[in-house]
């Protein structure tokens, strides 16, 4: 006996059993019914023990039958799925992507790539998600993300593509009134705005050299779902806020907002484009995955420049 597994034999049996059929597996399968029945029958010979109980009329698995038919269907479908894989791998990027990105960054950054991709790759097409909310990737049915994270979800398969700062802001008018903060517990009594979507609950943390912790929640009359919503009561010189730096750098640069709290910086966090844990990724997937990688590795917004 071959001490290769008979895979061939093990497909055949995971289909009758899903079609409860020898002519609808062999129809399936695009083979003869008696390419299936051999196949079944010399499983049946290799395992020594019978798989089915045919009769004229009816096709029942046995108690044995039943407890490999689960296990024969996975891996029937995991080659299938692979089998595909790999033709789309090694095939021109085709199809469309399900593509789940934050909406700032998606208008700000993504969205305008989008001329240069569809020109590099004409039969690729993007359903581009903007949303702030983090997305399940399997449930909801999304090829892949970009997410800008500090602690990134482990069960993905990720690539960082670069670091991604946050900042403490203010606009100099609101220093000016307020004074200037000089450590985190005194942004405890001011007006600091909040976010809704933060993956670690709404809470600013601080470090500073000497490896000094503090925490501090914002506590202020603004609470937003998307973070460009923060700016204009900053530059209104009304609050404090935490924001990106590919939002706050236009800003920082013309003078409009300033860093706080230099001394005592927020974790830096990385944009990364992940994708589930579900076999090879497609030739469409890896066509962007590089794409986004080549444009955004050395992002313009960095801060200071």
């Amino acid at each position: 006996m071959s001490k290769l597994p008979d895979f061939e034999g093990l497909a055949m049996f995971a289909k009758v059993a899903e079609e409860r059929s020898f002519a609808a597996a062999a129809r399936a399968m695009g083979v003869s019914v008696a390419t299936v029945s051999r196949g079944v029958s010399r499983l049946e010979e290799r395992l020594g023990a019978r798989l089915f109980n045919r009769t004229s009329r009816r096709l029942a698995l046995t108690a044995f039958g039943r407890t490999l038919a689960e296990s024969a269907s996975r891996l029937y479908h995991d080659a299938e799925a692979l089998e595909h894989a790999a033709r789309e791998q090694s095939a021109q990027p085709r199809g469309l992507i399900r593509l789940a990105v934050p909406m700032s960054f998606g208008l700000r950054w993504v969205a305008p790539l989008m001329p240069k991709f569809f020109r590099a790759y004409p039969e690729v097409s993007v359903d581009l998600h903007l949303s702030d909310v983090a997305v399940d990737l399997v449930g909801q049915g999304f090829d892949a993300a970009l997410r800008i994270q500090v602690q990134l979800d482990s069960s993905l398969v990720a690539r960082r593509l670069c670091p991604v700062s946050r900042f403490i802001v203010a606009a100099p008018r609101y220093l000016e009134r307020h004074g200037r903060p000089k450590h985190p517990r005194d942004l405890i009594d001011r007006d600091c705005l909040g976010y809704a979507y933060r993956a670690r609950s709404d809470v600013w943390r601080f470090a500073n050299a000497a490896g000094q912790e503090e925490t501090v929640t914002p506590a202020g009359r603004l609470r937003v779902t998307n973070a460009d919503a923060l700016v204009p009561t900053v530059l209104a010189g009304l609050a404090i806020a935490e924001l990106p730096e590919f939002i706050a750098s236009e800003y920082l640069r013309d003078g409009r907002m300033e860093v706080l709290l230099k001394d005592w910086p927020l974790p830096t966090g990385g944009l990364y484009f992940v994708t589930p844990t579900t076999g090879v990724r497609p030739a469409k997937v890896e066509a962007l995955a590089a794409f986004l990688a080549d444009h955004l590795s050395k992002p313009t917004w960095r801060w200071p420049r």
